[in-house]
């Protein structure tokens, strides 16, 4: 076998063809991905990942391989020399495995060089290095093992034919055909979990998985498995044996081997981020389930391609929690199959499950398709309902969808946490200060109300029974206070003291300015911003943090929309509004992580004070920004003459949302009590408590009187991240760490850097095009060169 490959080696090196078909692969591949415009090329991409790269090869050694392939028998019969071969002290296989090996070593030899692909995205990356190694290793893991697959399929086709020409045909067209071939059957049938059968039977459908950075057992055997079977089909075709009967057992021993594999889970995440490995907690979830769920999955159907993938990312998660729990089961569902398709749309949008309006485009015809990403677990009579599309500000359907991926084990983790609960911590609306009325925190509590049970809790008894109304507030475990207007009492501070020192959590939303965006829609266009007096500011300099009664001013902001000109020709434009702050997180803190921009607006300052608490600044202003005192006039024409931006410069970075943590003293320590209560207490042990200055953060707009979901603006169609914001406060401040850890799981997305980009992109193309090739000649050259010196002896 080992004189076989040397003799293909050498005379693959000894003959200009060889260097012109490596050349052309180079070439190619580097023009492509490095100069020429379109959807291979890797600057537009803008990724530090070699993806285009790797979803190109595939197509290119689909001619390459069978190029170099068809002569390996074909040449021999029509020479006559496989009898020669035939009668030497080898057997066939060795002979099928030479040729094999040698042309399969080759094609690695040939994409050896674009590891200079690699420095080059390093190099480009917004941090040196700034790359997945363990996708970048997948992935050419994933090339040789279809290239073996492609150099069987070309030594199988050229062992049947003495027609090079034909031989490269068959090569080609059988290549195709298991390459890309069972993808496109497919597409043709309506049933998401056949055409995922069909697809598991072809080599894209495995090639994609590996070269994500995942190493999957059923891969690895669907091509070795493959290659086998057409290694050894040649070696009956040279052996003069292949016939019907022996096709039979080899294609159901495949058949076998192929579907046999989707039973071996087993798995190496190769990614640095672990991006495909179900974190502890997302595990724990699934255990923790002690009932039979059944999750629906409401995709089926024919599919943009987008939501096939969103589709297929979110069977292979669900088979991941299925190894950790063999009670969960899933399938597929079609929500528009049958006749009155507008009667389900409406039934399914009225239990709370909004269709994605995709526009699609086919043949030259524009049309509108309706999508919904969702799922709906199930067990006994209770159900929740799983949102797989994740809302994201300014993105496309596509971007949208990828964003959703990595977003699929929160939902599906949070979705089986909500049913293993059995007892459900207690959570206090504080009612009596003229808080927000329920309809503006609707979509919130809704939100909440699987994992906690809610309660509006009014403080109106504080007055004739206080301590009665503290031992009742005492049954709760957090309270949440959400923009109040009118001053609170010193019995009600006390009450809501003695809540916290006794171990109470609480958020707090907090308005010390008076002022609405409804208020400036009058004819001068302006309204006065003055104080709201809550009588809170001792209550909050006990903990260590002040809310400065001003109005923070951002450059980064949130736009309104104003209507110009009249009646029918009015036009409605989104403009930008530097009172509504668009926050960005500081992704300092499991609360804050991997969240949206949160919108403010008429926001407030926290300041922190000097003491024991430790305060954690969660979000804050941008760095143009800054404070504007009161009373002072609110304009709509601040619009037309905004601020210059040097008077920014400097002063911002203004706290808007702070968490205290510590061992908190009474706000009334050392200080005559409101009313006596006989369990009073001046110190208390660890407690937690978050303040922010801005009340809106937590209310939802409305449309024909019915709440909309919390953080989407129904005047700009955008979605912000304040309910994400408010709910890993939530779950942070009463102990469920497990749900923020899952929704906080960085997945890092490295970027190439524009600017750098900019300065060396033609220094990066000229050695990403001519290196590879200088490298492949040099190596070439030098093999020849040692080769000419051996036999010159």
């Amino acid at each position: 076998m080992l004189a076989i490959f040397r003799k293909e080696i050498q005379s693959f090196f000894s003959s200009p063809l060889g260097y012109v078909i490596i050349g052309l692969f180079l070439l190619l591949s580097s023009l492509f991905l490095w100069v020429f415009k379109g959807a291979f090329n890797l600057f537009d991409y803008g990724f530090a990942d070699l993806t285009p790269f790797f979803l190109l090869a595939p197509w290119v050694f689909l001619f390459l391989i069978p190029a170099l392939s068809m002569k390996s028998f074909s040449e021999e019969k029509s020479l006559g020399t496989l009898e020669l071969l035939k009668i030497k002290p080898i057997s066939t296989l060795q002979l099928v495995m030479g040729k094999f090996w040698g042309i399969l070593v080759l094609c690695i030899f040939a994409i050896l060089p674009t590891l200079i692909y690699v420095v080059a995205i390093s190099n480009l990356g917004t941090t040196k290095g700034n790359f997945d190694s363990g996708v970048v290793l997948g992935s050419y893991f994933g090339l040789v093992f279809l290239m073996a697959l492609y150099t069987a399929i070309g030594v199988f086709s050229s062992s049947i034919t003495r027609n090079q020409i034909l031989a490269f045909l068959l090569a080609v067209l059988l290549s195709f055909c298991f390459f890309y071939g069972f993808d496109a059957v497919s597409s043709l049938v309506s049933n998401g979990s056949t055409q995922r059968g069909i697809k598991e039977f072809g080599a894209l459908y495995h090639f994609e998985s590996i070269a994500k950075g995942v190493f999957k057992i059923q891969d690895s055997i669907y091509f070795v498995g493959l290659t086998l079977t057409f290694l050894l089909l040649t070696k009956l075709v040279i052996d003069g044996k292949l016939h019907k009967k022996a096709f039979l057992p080899i294609l159901l021993t495949l058949f076998l081997t192929v579907t046999g594999a989707k039973f071996l889970d087993y798995r190496i995440d190769f990614t640095e981020d672990k991006r495909f490995t179900l974190s502890e907690q997302s595990k724990n979830s699934a255990k923790n389930l002690e009932t039979p769920v059944i999750v629906d999955i409401l995709l089926d159907g024919k599919l943009p391609p987008e939501f096939a993938r969103l589709q297929d990312e979110t069977l292979q998660l669900l088979e991941q929690f299925k190894a950790e729990n063999n009670k969960i089961s899933f399938n597929l569902i079609n929500p528009l199959e049958g006749e009155n398709q507008q009667q389900i749309v409406t039934e399914l949008q009225n239990i709370g499950l909004t269709p994605a309006n995709i526009t699609t485009q086919e043949n030259g015809k524009v049309s509108q398709e309706l999508v919904f990403p969702w799922a709906m677990v199930n067990t006994g009579s209770r159900t929740v309902k799983v949102p797989l599309l994740k809302n994201k500000l300014g993105a496309t359907t596509a971007d949208r969808v990828n964003n959703s991926v990595q977003q699929l084990e929160y939902v599906f983790a949070d979705a089986f946490s909500k049913l293993a609960i059995t007892t459900k911590k207690q959570v206090a609306v504080i009612k009596g200060n003229n808080e927000l009325e329920d309809i503006y925190l609707a979509d919130f509590l809704t939100s909440i109300k699987d994992y906690y049970n809610i309660g509006a809790f009014t403080l109106d008894s504080v007055a004739t029974n206080p301590q009665q109304t503290l031992e009742q507030l005492g049954n709760y475990d957090l309270a949440l206070i959400a923009k109040p207007n009118n001053a609170f009492t010193d019995k009600e501070k006390y009450v809501l003291d003695q809540f916290i020192i006794n171990g109470g959590k609480s958020i707090w939303l907090i308005d010390q300015v008076a002022m609405e965006l409804d208020s400036l829609f009058n004819e001068t266009g302006s309204n006065i911003a003055t104080r709201i007096n809550l009588n809170l500011n001792d209550f909050f300099f006990k903990y260590g943090v002040r809310i400065n009664p001003v109005l923070v001013n951002d450059l980064y902001n949130t736009p309104i929309v104003l209507a110009s000109g009249e009646d029918q020709s009015a036009t409605y434009n989104p403009l930008p509004w530097p009172y509504h702050p668009m926050v960005f997180s500081k992704n300092n803190h499991p609360i804050n992580t991997n969240i949206e921009a949160v919108q403010f607006q008429f926001a407030n300052i926290i300041d922190t004070l000097s003491n024991t608490n430790k305060k954690t600044v969660l979000l804050e202003s941008s760095p143009l920004s800054m404070a504007e005192g009161i009373p002072t006039e609110i304009s709509l024409e601040t619009i037309s003459n905004p601020n210059p931006k040097e008077t920014y410069v400097g002063k911002g970075n203004l706290p808007l949302a702070v968490l205290i943590e510590g061992a908190f003293s009474s706000a009334f320590k050392n200080r005559i009590k409101p009313f006596q209560y006989s369990e009073a207490k001046e110190e208390g042990g660890l407690n937690k408590m978050i303040l922010i200055a801005d009340g809106d953060v937590i209310k939802n707009q409305i449309r024909n009187g019915q709440p909309l979901e919390l953080g989407y603006d129904k005047w700009t169609n955008s979605f912000y991240g304040n309910k994400e914001f408010l709910m890993n406060s939530l779950n942070y401040l009463l102990d469920d760490d497990q749900l923020i850890n899952i929704r906080s799981k960085n997945v890092e997305i490295p970027m190439l850097d524009p600017q750098k980009i900019s300065e060396q992109k033609t220094k990066w193309q000229l050695i990403t095009v001519l290196l590879p090739i200088v490298l492949s000649l040099v190596l070439g050259l030098t093999f020849n060169t040692i080769r000419k010196r051996k036999y010159a002896k």
